[in-house]
């Protein structure tokens, strides 16, 4: 692991770096706040994951998570979307498939299948590499996401059982096997095989019985993806089906930006804060 930026911010530093991945077969990127409590202790960790079309880059410029993971003792892990690369397959005519757009799956359809495996990446082996070289703490760990990245977040709360305190999501894609978004993702990364798809979509995950973890959902009412892509009523409705445990705050006059997420980013991370000092 490799850094290559450190800044310094409200009394922690914003760092980022890049590492051989051997899960996505490619040099990838990822940043990291650690909090001024970093430099004597080691301390919990929420991760982020982005929505399409983005980097790492975003969440720690746009949404003013650092300020509130100072206060709180709390380090933020922010990976990229996507592989990278020139030898990573890619559609450039599309933003919604490949490059920004990795889904947080494990693709078996070729060309995809050698490097977007994004869902291993975030879930194993990016916190073994945290863990053993950053003063993080071992297993405690949350997450969150924004959009495709709180689809990611959803699912990987869902399927890995018991690895993270916590789960949040703002915005997030609920339901991706029937909205545009997911399904042309899925198709070129999973195959035709609409069960197989049910494994990376969290609406599914709940109705096929995934064991219960509270979900905190922020969703602006202004949303311009909102009615077409993202679906919270087919989560909602499962949830109440099967007494699931599930906070949907629709946010009156909120739309789909970094504007805002930094409005209720510190509400979140406050959330994780406290699940994660259990």
């Amino acid at each position: 692991m490799k850094q290559i930026e450190s800044i310094k911010e409200f009394g922690g530093w914003l760092n980022r770096y890049e590492h051989i991945s051997e899960t996505c077969k490619c040099t990838m990127t990822f940043s990291v706040y650690l909090p001024p409590k970093a430099e004597t202790e080691k301390v919990p960790a929420v991760y982020w994951l982005s929505g399409l079309t983005c980097t790492d880059d975003n969440v720690r410029t746009k949404a003013g998570a650092q300020r509130y993971a100072a206060e709180l003792g709390i380090a933020l892990i922010m990976p990229d979307t996507s592989p990278r690369g020139d030898n990573v397959a890619d559609e450039p005519a599309r933003y919604d498939l490949g490059k920004g757009a990795g889904f947080y799956i494990n693709a078996v359809q070729e060309p995809w299948a050698p490097h977007y495996q994004m869902y291993d990446y975030v879930t194993k082996e990016l916190p073994i590499l945290v863990e053993a070289t950053l003063p993080v703490k071992p297993g405690f760990k949350s997450i969150t996401g924004h959009s495709m990245g709180g689809h990611g977040a959803l699912v990987c709360a869902l399927k890995e059982e018991g690895a993270y305190r916590s789960v949040s999501a703002f915005a997030p894609i609920c339901h991706p096997t029937v909205c545009g978004w997911g399904e042309g993702c899925f198709g070129n990364y999973l195959g035709d095989d609409r069960d197989a798809w049910k494994a990376y979509d969290a609406t599914e995950l709940i109705k096929g019985g995934a064991a219960e973890i509270p979900l905190l959902i922020d969703q602006g009412t202004s949303d311009e993806f909102l009615q077409d892509q993202l679906y919270p009523q087919d989560l909602q409705a499962v949830c109440q089906e099967r007494d699931f445990p599930l906070t949907l705050r629709m946010q009156d006059g909120y739309d789909h930006s970094y504007h805002f997420i930094a409005t209720f980013i510190g509400e979140h991370l406050a959330y994780h804060a406290k699940a994660l000092a259990r």
